[in-house]
C-alpha cells in the first residue's frame, strides 16, 4: 500500500514538473506564447446607447482578474506582450418571449463588447471582434432588483469568451 502511494506521489510530482518546465501551458487550458511575460488591459469605456454607470469598471476589473489569476502574466499599464483594449458598445433590455395577450413573459439583458487583441510576439493571433452575451429574466421582475446579478453573470461569460479566444487554443 505504501509503495502505491509513493509511486502515485512520484508520478504526480513528475507531471507537475513537466508541465511547469514547458512554461507555456497552465492547468486552466491557457496556452501563453513562449516569451510572453506581460499583459496590458485597457479600461473599457461604455459607449452603448444605454449606459449602466458601473459596467465599465466591473467588466474591466473582471477581465484583468481573469488573466492575472489564470496565467503567469504580469499586468502592466501599457505595451504588454499581449494587449487588450476595446469598448462596451451594447447594453440593451428587450422582450424575448411574448405571451398570447401580447405581453412579454421574459426580458433579455444583452451586453456587447468590441475587443482588439494584439499579440506582439505572434501577429497571426491578433483579433478584432465583437462578443455578445445575455441573460433572460422574468418580466414580472424589476431589472433594478436583478441588475447587479445579471451583469455579473454576463461579464463572467464575456470574460471567459475573450480569455478563450486570446489564450486558449482548443
Amino acid at each position: 500500500m505504501r509503495k502505491q502511494v509513493n509511486h502515485a506521489l512520484l508520478f504526480l510530482a513528475l507531471i507537475c514538473i513537466t508541465a511547469m518546465g514547458c512554461g507555456v501551458y497552465s492547468f486552466t487550458g491557457a496556452s501563453i506564447p513562449p516569451g510572453a511575460k506581460t499583459i496590458s488591459i485597457q479600461y473599457f469605456p461604455n459607449n452603448a446607447q444605454l449606459v449602466e454607470p458601473t459596467l465599465s469598471q466591473t467588466f474591466t476589473d473582471a477581465l484583468r482578474d481573469k488573466f492575472v489569476s489564470q496565467t503567469d502574466l504580469t499586468l502592466v499599464e501599457n505595451n504588454g506582450d499581449l494587449q487588450i483594449e476595446g469598448q462596451i458598445t451594447g447594453y440593451t433590455v428587450k422582450p424575448v418571449a411574448i405571451t398570447g395577450d401580447q405581453t412579454a413573459a421574459l426580458n433579455r439583458l444583452e451586453i456587447t463588447v468590441d475587443v482588439n487583441y494584439v499579440n506582439t510576439l505572434d501577429e497571426s493571433k491578433d483579433f478584432d471582434q465583437k462578443f455578445t452575451r445575455y441573460e433572460d429574466f422574468s418580466s414580472e421582475e424589476n431589472l433594478t432588483s436583478r441588475q447587479t446579478e445579471l451583469i455579473d453573470l454576463i461579464n463572467e461569460m464575456l470574460v471567459e469568451d475573450i480569455f478563450n479566444k486570446a489564450v486558449v487554443n482548443w
